[in-house]
């Protein structure tokens, strides 16, 4: 019997715990694939006491032999991938029996990254906040038919590069940006090293693979990056990420039918944080907000940039699960709140004396101020329990308010980093 592919993305500005989630939910699954971002996205998993960050591999490859891909929807960069996949090689993954990398990928390119920094500089106060690894540009160049792809190694790639390369080195000559003399061929060569290592691994057309195994009637795991709120498309424009974060998205990341999608696990935490630019309507510049940093270690798992932190916020969520047509939600750093007495969490925006429920169109144009909803906290440790039987009933009480507010069941709630702190409800 054919499957249908089960998404897991995130609900909010990202880092929401997608990495840890996909590692506790892939003894479920066959295959687990990454389906758009790039290497800006850490996904941090913590288990039998090591830390790993994950920018580009799955976060199933740790599991029991399932098959790993990265989907066509994803930008790669070779020389970060290199050096994620050759330390988990040291740490005694089996990496080249388990993962596929899709032919069909973007390569980022040495100069992609030089034309991120200074687009970048050049915004002067507008700043977007990126990462600085090339994604933004990568994705402009597939948009505009001038990308270059994995699977152009084995066609008249030299040519392609050359091309590629000249056409940016424009760009940055425009911005007066170009690279001084020797940095630009120390990139390239750490670069082409790193695209003889990939040409160790399965590169395969990964839309027949992965339709392949769902006729075989194997399961499958998308796994998203970054966050709802950061699509370019639905998210607070133009303070966005530069792919499609949502469940359309596992679609052309992946090339699977929209009939295909089963389970749409929708993962938030129990408060909200962002990194870089951009609106947030709920953001603490107060001590509470330095409190939820620090308890929660907010800081980028990738950048190390500190995250600004707020208190949980409700519409911009209903706007996200229904973007996503979210089936299960699954709520993380419950434990975070765990000493506060009171917590807050936004159910409607008030907008020029306007109460609403709606997700404005420009968010970052109007003025908004979050309508709280007041909840005791349970100021009880969560980090050791076992069972949804031992949370508190003012916890409890928090998830109900949630669920009744979001119309959605949160079926797993995540008290810490470890694999193991992680409560499936029934």
């Amino acid at each position: 019997m054919a499957m249908k592919v089960d998404v897991l993305l995130g609900l909010q500005w990202g880092d929401e715990g997608k990495g840890k989630v996909v590692d506790v939910l892939t003894p479920r699954y066959d295959v687990v694939a990454r389906f758009q971002g790039g290497p800006n996205a850490g996904h941090t998993l913590e288990f039998e006491g090591k830390k790993y960050v994950l920018r580009s591999i799955p976060s199933g490859i740790f599991q029991h032999g399932q098959i790993n891909v990265i989907g066509n929807g994803v930008v790669l960069d070779p020389v970060l991938f290199a050096e994620e996949a050759q330390a988990l090689e040291k740490s005694g993954v089996n990496l080249r029996s388990v993962l596929k990398i899709s032919k069909k990928v973007h390569l980022i390119l040495p100069t992609h990254r030089l034309l991120d920094a200074a687009l970048e500089r050049a915004k002067g106060g507008a700043k977007i906040g990126t990462t600085g690894k090339g994604i933004g540009p990568t994705y402009t160049d597939k948009v505009s038919r001038n990308g270059l792809r994995l699977g152009d190694l084995f066609h008249n790639f030299e040519a392609k590069y050359k091309a590629a390369r000249d056409r940016h080195l424009n760009r940055l000559k425009s911005l007066d940006a170009l690279p001084e003399e020797g940095v630009l061929a120390e990139l390239e060569a750490n670069w082409i090293n790193a695209l003889d290592y990939i040409k160790s691994f399965d590169i395969v057309d990964s839309e027949y693979l992965i339709n392949g195994y769902l006729n075989q009637g194997k399961s499958v795991l998308c796994e998203g990056a970054q966050g709802t709120l950061l699509d370019v498309d639905f998210g607070s424009y133009p303070f966005v990420t530069s792919s499609n974060t949502i469940t359309a998205g596992a679609c052309s990341g992946l090339g699977v039918a929209p009939n295909r999608i089963g389970e749409v696990y929708g993962i938030f935490k129990a408060y909200c944080t962002r990194v870089g630019s951009g609106p947030f309507p709920t953001e603490l510049h107060d001590e509470t907000g330095k409190k939820i940093r620090d308890l929660g270690h907010e800081y980028g798992a990738v950048t190390g940039r500190e995250r600004r932190c707020g208190w949980i916020d409700l519409v911009a969520l209903r706007y996200a699960i229904m973007i996503n047509g979210v089936t299960q939600l699954i709520m993380m750093k419950s434990d975070v709140l765990d000493s506060f007495a009171t917590i807050k969490a936004c159910t409607a925006y008030k907008i020029d004396g306007e109460e609403t429920d709606l997700f404005p169109f420009d968010i970052d144009s109007v003025n908004i101020e979050p309508v709280y909803t007041e909840l005791p906290g349970w100021q009880t440790d969560l980090t050791k329990m076992k069972s949804e039987e031992e949370f508190p009933e003012k916890f409890s009480a928090y998830i109900r308010f949630l669920e009744e507010q979001l119309h959605t069941p949160i079926t797993i709630v995540s008290i810490g980093p470890d694999r193991c702190q992680t409560i499936v409800r029934k």
